[in-house]
């Protein structure tokens, strides 16, 4: 029989960098040695959304990812078969989005901000990371990044992490921090942590 995969799950609240964490693993290992899947990717279309009692659109809860076609790709991933998604773009009318094909290698990356609360994808990990970062500084990558990437605006933004990122973090991510195998504090850099991961995966593949 097949040796199962490892599962590394990160997560932690928007804004703390787990974009960069992973973007930063990317670099050091090829799309042969280890496989990200992200629930970015798994959002509900936008007229699904649950909204606020301002008619705004809330995509910060747990209800607003498809986390039935999430683990039904991730089992895919763990018993060896491949699996294909189209991009979530965030509404952004600029963005084309890509077809992203995702094959199984021998460890495989789980990312995204509710990993640790979905319980059955909890329970296939086998190690569990959080990034984390302090609140002034998680809002200000927040505008940085949904300004640039995701063409939201600065009003829109600030209501959003208030409203929905905020109160959603204390509730579904935060809790999770103290059961994780690994914190990094992104607050600054997080190389020596970072170098110690790495040799970590490397010892998995």
């Amino acid at each position: 029989m097949k040796e199962k995969p490892y599962l590394i799950g990160i997560a932690g609240g928007s804004g703390s960098g787990k974009t960069t964490l992973i973007r930063e693993l990317k670099k050091e290992f090829s799309k042969k040695e280890i496989c990200v899947i992200s629930l970015d990717d798994y959002y509900y279309p936008k007229k699904k959304q649950k909204v606020d009692h301002k008619g705004i659109v809330n995509f910060d809860l747990p209800t607003a990812i498809n986390k039935k076609d999430f683990l039904a790709d991730l089992k895919l991933l763990i018993n060896g078969k491949p699996c294909q998604r189209i991009e979530y773009t965030f509404n952004n009318k600029k963005a084309k989005p890509k077809k992203i094909t995702l094959r199984p290698t021998r460890v495989i990356i789980v990312e995204g901000l509710f990993i640790f609360h979905y319980k059955k994808i909890n329970a296939l990990l086998n190690l569990k990371v959080f990034v984390h970062a302090k609140e002034n500084i998680k809002l200000i990558r927040r505008i940085i990044r949904d300004k640039t990437e995701r063409n939201y605006p600065l009003e829109d933004v600030l209501y959003r992490y208030e409203h929905h990122v905020l109160p959603s973090f204390e509730k579904y991510i935060e809790p999770y921090r103290e059961s994780a195998d690994l914190v990094i504090n992104n607050n600054k850099n997080y190389n020596e942590v970072f170098k110690m991961l790495q040799v970590f995966i490397k010892s998995k593949i």
